[in-house]
């Protein structure tokens, strides 16, 4: 059987490319078809050779500037030529599920989310775009017919794989199309539980406005309390603005680096609603509890009591107060050991071994020659 896998871009290295990297390692002589690729970012997980870029790679800014070309993407993406694969496996958050695949092929589509930008979070991404508004009504009738070619390339996919309950119901909303859910595969062996705490909270990512880490900020200049901010993203610089005197920029860490502070922090604060979440699992995987929005993939991820604390409005006001309910009260008492066994759910290992699993019985794959 021959294996295809098809990825967005590989642009910058997140929780999508940890998962492309699992598929890699799982079919290890299927090639990948991406947009483009940044041959830093990626020399450290793939192998280059086994990487074949639309010919968008080539045009001026190429991989630092890849937003300038969405116009041209759904036609990139459709120019891969896969006559001849048996098996396409798309790892998609946008334009991957929509290639063109040979008749006798299978198609399944590993989805990290319905396109955000032109779905559930549209408006919200047209309002934070930095442009005139005479140009913002532009960018929204462009994006709506980009939101027609979605539809359209949803209806390619023979399979939809979720990767959360979150992300499983907006495909129903939005594609009207069935799925089961397989959660992304978290590193869980690179953190380990620390013998000392220290006096600090910690919160991180990619630093983009819906992530909401000015809520954090604010709840925490009120509160006065340390907190320790990783990551770096276009929306710092506002971020360092609003910051206090107890509030400090880590800036990116390397990931053994990331363990030691995740390892040592008194909890992990994840205000936002995300798809799935797969920093807070590492927080998890370190022994330490989270202090999450009860909404998205923390509903249900996070064992309210258990794992972390749950808060139900997004607000500075009830963050906070779960805050203080963590370090100034004894309604909680989590065991280390326990948190960390629970993350074990979402290892790399339990990853492969039940897409896997779903693989063969759609297409009696361990039975096939492998070529």
């Amino acid at each position: 059987m021959r294996i295809a896998l098809i990825h967005d871009h590989l642009a910058q290295l997140g929780g999508a490319e940890k998962t492309l990297q699992a598929l890699t390692e799982l079919f290890p002589q299927a090639p990948v078809y991406t947009l483009l690729y940044n041959p830093k970012h990626a020399e450290h997980f793939f192998n280059l050779q086994n990487i074949h870029a639309s010919f968008l790679q080539n045009m001026p800014g190429g991989v630092q500037k890849y937003q300038w070309y969405m116009p041209l993407m759904s036609s990139a993406v459709e120019s891969f030529d896969l006559s001849g694969y048996d098996l396409i496996i798309s790892s998609a958050s946008s334009f991957a599920k929509g290639v063109i695949t040979p008749p006798q092929a299978t198609h399944i589509c590993y989805c990290h989310t319905p396109t955000r930008y032109l779905w559930h979070y549209n408006h919200a991404y047209i309002n934070e775009l930095a442009v005139p508004k005479f140009l913002k009504k532009i960018i929204s009738v462009y994006l709506s017919r980009v939101r027609q070619w979605d539809t359209a390339a949803a209806r390619r996919v023979d399979y939809f794989i979720a990767n959360s309950q979150t992300t499983q119901a907006r495909i129903k909303k939005y594609y009207r199309r069935e799925s089961i859910v397989i959660h992304p595969p978290v590193d869980t062996h690179l953190f380990k539980i620390s013998e000392r705490i220290d006096d600090y909270f910690l919160t991180g990512g990619r630093l983009t406005p819906y992530k909401r880490f000015d809520l954090t900020i604010t709840a925490f200049n009120k509160l006065q309390l340390p907190l320790c901010i990783f990551g770096e993203g276009p929306d710092r610089r506002r971020l360092q603005k609003m910051a206090g005197p107890t509030i400090s920029f880590i800036g990116a860490v390397s990931d053994e680096k990331k363990a030691e502070y995740f390892s040592r922090c008194r909890a992990f604060i994840h205000p936002q609603e995300e798809d799935f979440g797969i920093t807070q699992i590492e927080a998890l995987a370190s022994g330490r509890p989270v202090i999450a929005y009860n909404r998205g993939g923390a509903a249900e991820t996070i064992v309210h009591g258990q794992t972390g604390i749950l808060f139900d409005e997004q607000t500075w006001e009830a963050l906070a107060d779960a805050v203080l309910r963590l370090a100034h009260t004894n309604e909680f008492n989590f065991n280390p050991q326990a948190i960390k066994q629970y993350a074990e759910k979402f290892s790399v290992e339990r990853f492969k071994r039940e897409i896997l699993t779903y693989i063969d019985t759609i297409t009696n794959y361990s039975n096939e020659p492998r070529v």
